[in-house]
């Protein structure tokens, strides 16, 4: 069993001089928000009709006055989007804000660079856009979020975030809780500030990433989760700005991790806490069934308490998970490619990717689709002083192969898309992409890829080149 967070302490976020310590929402226990599933505009056999609005409103948060935010489909966050792996999905994307924003599927295999929702992808006010895709990837956790350039933090930062499911028939013939709000919880990890009941991204603003001063999970503040059932399995999704969150039981009770960004991992995992930096996902189960009802279980983050689980009365159950618990398709590397090497650099306005600042005009390298290329990502903080980042590559899942030359976390050998990298370290990932189009890749705390930590990859076929017109950054806003 894993007792120990798989990253480097010395870098962690509350290292930072810029750091906010989390405190106790004031107000009264709620119980946590659980996202209603967006139901179809309609379906046509394997053909499935969606529209994801991207609106203003007014949520309550705090005691007092609501707090205006912004929502897909509602006032903050978003539904439950599900998706299943053969079918078609035609999705209307509506704008209702003031302002352009774009829908990025974040983790989705699918063609760049507009269907993929990055910045080349705007959504104008009241205007829409519509997109198709089929999805030929196995069960997995992922996310929509608005990814417009510069402006992707202080909107995440205002609601807009949803949870996203694949699901597939072989994720679906494992013995694994399945009632949603009751045995199966999204737990989306966020942190803000409040000032008079409101949000004031400016206010609060750090060039490094943004915290906040209140834990917000699923949209709700000092969250209670009613335990009905024995085994609860556990979406876990760093939805933050910059916040890492090393989550823990008080007493350390274990759990088992069955997945992490990109669907089921090949073989469980037992451990007694996980650290999740921004954008990293892990879908565990917890097994309540020792606790006696009236008991109480409080999961924290360091020090501090996060969501309570008060234990009701309930039945025994057992679950039976396979070894392997998936196949996970082991890519090939094509001897014929080089090893592509980018490097993340600097902290605060000086982050840079490959020492340079993102230009959406420019393609930063280019790499044939079905291919298998070894990529090395580099951070060359300072070990001392210096941060992780979080490495994210739009359309496409990865493979680890080593972390500084040595074996990967027992946690990380399933498809990932978002990587932590500790200072002074290289990952060495396998990356292959089955989808052409223009794609980010970029560091995932929010304000850097703001900044100007991203670059740009084209995925090509030789027999059949395309020619993108690529907007430049004040075109796009």
């Amino acid at each position: 069993m894993i007792t120990k967070y798989l990253y480097d302490e010395n870098a962690y976020d509350y290292h930072d001089g810029g750091y906010v310590q989390l405190e106790q929402a004031p107000g009264a226990e709620h119980q946590l928000n659980v996202p209603p599933i967006l139901a179809p505009d309609r379906v046509e056999g394997n053909d499935i009709f969606y529209t994801v609005t991207a609106q203003a409103g007014e949520t309550s948060i705090l005691p007092g006055a609501k707090t205006r935010t912004w929502g897909y489909n509602g006032s903050i966050l978003g539904p439950l989007i599900k998706f299943e792996m053969g079918k078609t999905y035609h999705v209307t994307l509506k704008n209702e804000l003031d302002e352009v924003t774009t829908f990025h599927w974040h983790g989705l295999n699918i063609v760049g660079p507009y269907d993929d929702g990055g910045p080349h992808a705007p959504v104008y006010p009241n205007g829409e856009r519509k997109i198709t895709f089929t999805v030929d990837q196995p069960a997995a956790n992922i996310w929509l979020h608005p990814h417009p350039c510069p402006q992707t933090a202080r909107q995440v930062w205002n609601g807009l975030a949803a949870p996203v499911i694949i699901s597939d028939q072989h994720e679906e013939s494992l013995d694994l809780p399945r009632q949603w709000g009751v045995d199966d919880f999204p737990i989306v990890l966020q942190d803000r500030t409040y000032h008079e009941n409101q949000l004031d991204y400016n206010e609060d603003y750090d060039v490094d990433g943004t915290l906040g001063r209140y834990a917000l999970i699923n949209g709700t503040v000092n969250p209670v989760v009613d335990v009905k059932k024995p085994i609860m399995r556990l979406r876990l999704l760093n939805g933050s700005n910059r916040r890492e969150w090393r989550l823990h039981f008080d007493d350390f009770h274990p759990f088992t991790q069955i997945g992490s960004d990109g669907g089921l991992l090949p073989e469980a995992v037992e451990l007694d806490r996980i650290m999740l930096t921004c954008a990293e996902r892990a879908d565990i189960l917890v097994d309540f069934s020792e606790y006696a009802p009236g008991q109480e279980v409080i999961l924290k983050t360091d020090d501090f308490n996060l969501i309570k689980f008060k234990i009701g009365d309930f039945d025994a159950e057992k679950i039976e998970l396979p070894s392997p618990l998936a196949k996970i398709e082991e890519i090939k590397v094509d001897s014929e490619t080089p090893v592509f090497k980018t490097v993340m650099s600097g902290m605060d306005d000086q982050v840079r990717l490959d020492g340079k600042l993102f230009d959406m005009q420019r393609i930063d390298t280019r790499q044939e689709v079905n291919k298998t290329q070894i990529w090395e990502i580099s951070n060359t903080n300072d070990m001392d002083g210096g941060m992780i980042h979080p490495f994210h590559i739009h359309g496409c899942q990865f493979q680890l192969i080593k972390r500084n030359g040595k074996e990967v976390n027992p946690n990380e050998h399933g498809w990932k898309d978002t990587i932590g990298v500790n200072p002074n370290e290289t990952v060495t990932i396998k990356v292959r992409f089955t989808k052409l189009g223009i794609f980010m890749y970029h560091c995932h705390i929010l304000e850097h890829e703001d900044t100007g930590m991203m670059a740009q990859i084209e995925i090509f076929d030789p027999k059949h080149p395309i020619e993108y017109h690529l907007m430049s950054m004040d075109h796009q806003m």
